[in-house]
């Protein structure tokens, strides 16, 4: 009598097989706009007088002085350039952002940016934007672009419900972005190994972030970023010209 043997697993067919979930991470400033839209948010209430112009900007050139030096607490930031929304309340600032949104951010949106966006969805991919910009100023701009993912420095809430000038949680910036994104794929079961994850960005202060993911994306990238993308291998995309960016 010939021994039984157990039949061979079938192979799985085709549809068995579940795909792995692939993530499309995107900063924003100077990768998904032209700008850098806490700056101009700045100019912007300057324009509006609702700060002093020269104070405001020298405050802003010592922090964007520390910030270069990498020196800078983004707490102490923060705390500087929510100064304005804080006084004027909730209901001035929204309808500023709306002028904000028809003025200065709509005109900088361009086609090219949104056809990349676009190619990523009917790829079926899931879109996050991940910036360093705080989430008063971005969320509005992330729903213009169509993303609903968006991680951006939160703002913590006072008592009233309105900001007190801190962050809530864990910055996005530098390692912070890791983190965070960590914390979101956390939230669905996932880990890095269990999607597959592109990132689209121009910022050397990003680098952590790019060297996590399976495929980084310089994207208008600034001199350090464009030098460590050329010796890393890495894909440099020209969505169009920038120069340097805060993220």
């Amino acid at each position: 009598m010939q021994p039984q043997t157990s039949p061979a697993p079938l192979a799985p067919s085709p549809s068995d097989v579940q795909p792995v979930p692939r993530l499309a991470l995107f900063d924003l400033d100077h990768t998904l706009l032209p700008l850098d839209s806490d700056y101009e948010w700045g100019q912007f209430i300057c324009r509006l007088g609702w700060v002093d112009a020269d104070a405001f900007a020298r405050r802003n050139a010592e922090f964007l002085a520390q910030y270069r030096a990498g020196t800078l607490n983004l707490d102490d930031y923060i705390h500087f350039a929510t100064e304005a929304i804080r006084a004027r309340g909730e209901a001035a600032s929204a309808l500023a952002h709306q002028q904000f949104m028809r003025e200065v951010i709509e005109p900088a949106i361009r086609p090219a940016a949104l056809e990349l966006l676009e190619q990523h969805r009917r790829a079926g991919d899931e879109i996050v934007i991940i910036t360093a910009t705080n989430a008063f100023i971005t969320t509005p701009i992330a729903r213009r672009l169509g993303v609903e993912n968006l991680l951006a420095v939160n703002l913590q809430r006072d008592p009233t419900g309105w900001y007190s000038g801190h962050i809530d949680g864990i910055p996005s910036s530098r390692e912070g972005k890791v983190l965070r994104m960590n914390e979101w794929l956390q939230a669905r079961g996932w880990d890095w190994g269990d999607v597959f994850t592109t990132f689209y960005s121009d910022s050397h202060n990003d680098i952590p972030l790019l060297s996590q993911v399976n495929l980084p994306v310089a994207t208008n990238p600034d001199d350090t970023l464009r030098q460590h993308a050329l010796r890393q291998g890495w894909r440099v995309l020209e969505l169009f010209q920038s120069p340097q960016s805060h993220d």
